[in-house]
């Protein structure tokens, strides 16, 4: 997709910034097409990425009608799910016409299941429980039964069963040498050294593995095994002699486990590289994984100064909502510098990292605090989130909180 301009009203909805929803309530009939877009399409990077509550506020706080919403129930199913999120947010808020909305498609729509299981989840029983005889009847024109979760089993209905997975063997009796054994061998498959891998994980750093590692890839010779990442981050330091010749191997899992290792654990001279690595993911509009190189970079705090520059930039422009509040750590390690501008924006951000770093470290004065209090009192809000506010504004004379 191609996303409108970072600092554009549209282009900051697009993006979940929490300055595009305190732009939005200042010229509502401009934003209103944006925010029926933004739940239209999914605009987001990546699934992880947060919306549906933040879609829902702007409804609510702008005083839309909920009835575009409400018609996008009849649309494909992704198009259903994203209309129902919001619409189950409106209910909670007190919306009626989109809890009638979510209750009439559960009793006629096409993706009546998904929209049941998640009302189930989030709604209060007694707003759902009665709709049994409806899910029963339905039910009978479904292929498959539906999986085992609510509200199935509490409507009597018949419902898949996952098959229980086989217990990992137990290891435990087995020396570190006798795992190491296990893991040189060339006959055992991929899953009982990756059931090594497990137990090596989970005692003291065994250096014997080093010189395994370059053994440990899967048969295709595309990735490591599984269990390998976790194994080599228990050994820490004791690795980077043997990355340093990782990182030249033609395998390019190896060599970029290498590179990670070393990104962790050498001193300030890996800075410019982590940099360079930063400023390529700038330049190529690689959106997600700049928070991994952000959270390397931000353990050597002022030193790593020449990223602020990229820092910022990921911090405005990225789509991937999810990286955002890496990005604001990071800073804060490095130059807090405008940082307290972000804070406050962070207050409205889609995503409940970035609020709880807002209600953290936003300045007192009576815009963020009247936002934290609002926070704090907003049924649709997550709990952490609530909580968190609540814990902010105790801090605070009587005549803030």
């Amino acid at each position: 997709m191609t996303y409108a301009r970072f600092n554009s009203l549209d282009g900051l909805l697009q993006r979940g910034r929490g300055l595009g929803a305190v732009q939005a309530l200042k010229a509502r009939q401009a934003a209103a097409p944006f925010v029926y877009d933004g739940i239209r399409r999914d605009w987001r990077w990546d699934g992880i990425d947060d919306r549906s509550l933040y879609l829902a506020r702007l409804v609510r706080d702008l005083e839309l009608s909920p009835t575009p919403v409400v018609e996008l129930l009849a649309g494909d199913e992704e198009q259903c799910e994203r209309a129902a999120d919001v619409l189950e947010l409106l209910a909670l808020e007190g919306c009626d016409e989109a809890r009638e909305a979510i209750r009439s498609h559960i009793r006629k729509g096409p993706h009546w299941v998904s929209v049941l299981e998640a009302v189930a989840d989030r709604w209060p029983l007694e707003w759902w429980e009665d709709l049994g005889e409806v899910a029963r009847a339905r039910i009978r024109g479904e292929p498959e039964p539906p999986w085992f979760i609510e509200p199935w089993i509490r409507f009597g209905i018949q419902v898949q069963r996952p098959e229980p997975a086989p217990p990992p063997p137990d290891l435990t009796n087995l020396t570190d040498g006798e795992l190491l054994d296990l893991l040189a061998r060339s006959q055992p498959g991929a899953a009982a050294k990756d059931d090594a891998l497990r137990e090596l994980s989970r005692r003291d750093p065994v250096e014997q593995l080093i010189p395994l590692v370059p053994s440990l890839g899967t048969p295709d010779g595309r990735r490591p095994l599984p269990r390998l990442t976790r194994a080599v981050d228990r050994l820490g330091a004791l690795a980077v002699p043997a990355a340093r010749r990782w990182i030249c191997d033609e395998r390019p899992w190896l060599a970029r486990l290498g590179a990670d290792v070393l990104s962790d654990h050498l001193g300030p001279e890996v800075i410019p590289v982590l940099i360079a690595q930063l400023a390529d993911q700038w330049r190529t509009r690689t959106w997600c994984g700049p928070k991994t190189t952000a959270r390397r970079l931000a353990r050597f705090g002022p030193d790593a100064a020449d990223a602020v520059p990229y820092l910022r930039r990921l911090w405005l422009h990225t789509p991937h909502s999810y990286e955002r509040a890496a990005y604001l750590e990071a800073l804060a390690a490095i130059d807090t510098d405008g940082l307290q501008h972000a804070y406050t924006e962070s207050l409205w951000d889609c995503e409940d990292q970035a609020r709880l770093l807002g209600i953290t470290h936003a300045p007192n004065c009576p815009e963020t605090l009247t936002r934290i209090a609002a926070l704090r009192d907003d049924p649709i809000e997550e709990p952490e989130v609530r909580a968190a506010a609540r814990t902010r504004l105790s801090t605070l004379s009587p005549n803030h909180s």
